[in-house]
C-alpha cells in the first residue's frame, strides 16, 4: 500500500525509463502538447568505440520503419553523447546516411534543407560527453534541433526531411543494424 502512495511510483499506464550505458531515457514525454511513448533506445558504436546512446519517441509504438515514418503528429529522437565529437562528423554521418536511404530525386527535393541543417549542426561546434541533442517534428512547423534543452534554430520545413533524417537510423541501410533494432523496440546490446 505504501509503495503505492509513493511520489516515485509510476501509473500503470505510464512506460519506465530506459538505462542504457549509464544514460537514463523518460518512458514518457509531452512534445507540442502530445504525449509520446517510448519506442525504443539502442547505442551507436563502432568496434570498442560508444559514440551515443538514442530514444524514439512517438504519438503510438512501431515495431518497422514504415509504421515510424507512417505516423503523424510530433516525433523526438533524442541522442546523448558519450564522447566528445565535431559537429563537422555529424554533418558527414548525417550525409551519408540520407544518400544511402533517399533516392536521388528526392534528395535533390532536399538540398536546400539540408544545407540549412548542415548550417544549424555546424553551429554546435564540437558536441561534448554528455551534451543531448533532441531532433523534433513538430506539425506545421518542421524540424526542431536543441542542444541540452535549448532549442536555437529556426525550424526547417517539412515532414519529408525529418523522414529523411530519420531513415538514417532505420532505413534499409542504416548507420548501425543494431541501432535500428533498439529504437524499433527491439533488445539492446
Amino acid at each position: 500500500m505504501l509503495a503505492a502512495l509513493s511520489p516515485c511510483a509510476l501509473p500503470a499506464w505510464a512506460t519506465p525509463p530506459i538505462t542504457v550505458e549509464g544514460s537514463s531515457f523518460a518512458g514518457d514525454i509531452v512534445l507540442a502538447d502530445t504525449p509520446l511513448l517510448l519506442n525504443g533506445v539502442g547505442l551507436r558504436a563502432v568496434a570498442w568505440l560508444k559514440g551515443y546512446a538514442a530514444a524514439l519517441y512517438l504519438p503510438r509504438k512501431a515495431t518497422t520503419t514504415p509504421q515510424v515514418l507512417a505516423q503523424t503528429g510530433p516525433k523526438r529522437l533524442r541522442l546523448k553523447m558519450l564522447v566528445e565529437v565535431s559537429a563537422d562528423e555529424f554533418v558527414k554521418a548525417f550525409h551519408k546516411g540520407v544518400s544511402r536511404n533517399t533516392s536521388p530525386a528526392d534528395a535533390g527535393r532536399l538540398a536546400e534543407r539540408m544545407l540549412r541543417f548542415d548550417t544549424q549542426v555546424r553551429s554546435l561546434g564540437k558536441l561534448r560527453k554528455g551534451d543531448v541533442v533532441d531532433l523534433d517534428f513538430l506539425p506545421g512547423r518542421g524540424l526542431v534541433m536543441s542542444r541540452n534543452g535549448t532549442a536555437r534554430f529556426e525550424p526547417i520545413a517539412g515532414e519529408d526531411l525529418y523522414a529523411a533524417l530519420l531513415r538514417c537510423f532505420l532505413g534499409e541501410r542504416p548507420a548501425d543494424p543494431e541501432l535500428k533494432a533498439g529504437l524499433l523496440g527491439g533488445p539492446t546490446s
